[in-house]
């Protein structure tokens, strides 16, 4: 069930089915040369409202932007900071706990690290404050199987590479720019750096020219049974 498409009434005949809400998050950032920079955004937005389809569920509109740090100085990236995402995150649940919203499922397609603990932290506070809640604040990799590990012929795959890459081969070809080139960051880790563009050119982090959309539909299919999985076991907890 999209909020966005629903009117009043049917949001109160919808609290009879369900008292969960899959809150979406994404990123404006760039996602090589060949991949859109809503990527992160499109995939658990569809991949959040195809669990919609299996399970009632509420889903809220996506939350389009996030912090974006390795790809912060990247063509086209827009980042927010984590506490406008912390603060945002946290009117839109206290005020869905006050129309009836029980149940919180707080996932983003966007993998940075300083965005998803930005979001757990919000998740942590929110449960002290609010009585009768439950939380859940997680980057959807966290929930996968094992088998979406082994789609990936390339180790290590990550940003921009075979599996998103992949991804939106089966989501949305009409976006799809060529397929870019291999490509791995070269930050000096563990030390920080304020140009990273500098080490990280192509933002690529994997191998994308493996990518297929037979991959893609895959490891979708799997992004789906995790959310549906998520959300009986967010409604079951005692």
């Amino acid at each position: 069930m999209l909020l966005e498409k629903m009117t009043m009434e049917e949001y109160k005949k919808g609290l009879k089915k369900t008292r969960t809400l899959i809150v979406p998050y994404g990123s404006v950032e760039a996602h090589g040369t060949h991949l859109p920079l809503s990527t992160d955004t499109l995939a658990i937005v569809r991949a959040a409202r195809s669990a919609s389809e299996k399970v009632p569920v509420f889903v809220a509109p996506p939350v389009h932007y996030g912090h974006c740090a390795s790809a912060g100085r990247h063509p086209g990236t827009i980042s927010i900071t984590p506490e406008t995402l912390r603060r945002l995150t946290m009117d839109i649940v206290r005020d869905a706990s006050t129309k009836g919203i029980k149940n919180f499922i707080l996932v983003t397609g966007h993998g940075g690290s300083i965005h998803t603990y930005a979001l757990k932290e919000a998740a942590e506070e929110l449960t002290e404050e609010i009585k009768g809640i439950r939380i859940a604040a997680l980057r959807i990799y966290e929930i996968l199987p094992k088998e979406a590990a082994e789609i990936a012929e390339t180790r290590g795959d990550a940003h921009a590479g075979e599996i998103e890459t992949s991804l939106i081969m089966h989501l949305a070809p009409e976006l799809q720019k060529g397929r870019g080139e291999k490509g791995r960051p070269k930050l000096p880790s563990p030390i920080f750096v304020k140009d990273k563009l500098k080490y990280w050119p192509g933002a690529v982090n994997g191998d994308p020219t493996k990518a297929s959309r037979e991959k893609g539909e895959s490891y979708f299919n799997l992004m789906v049974d995790s959310l549906v999985k998520l959300v009986h076991d967010i409604e079951s907890l005692k």
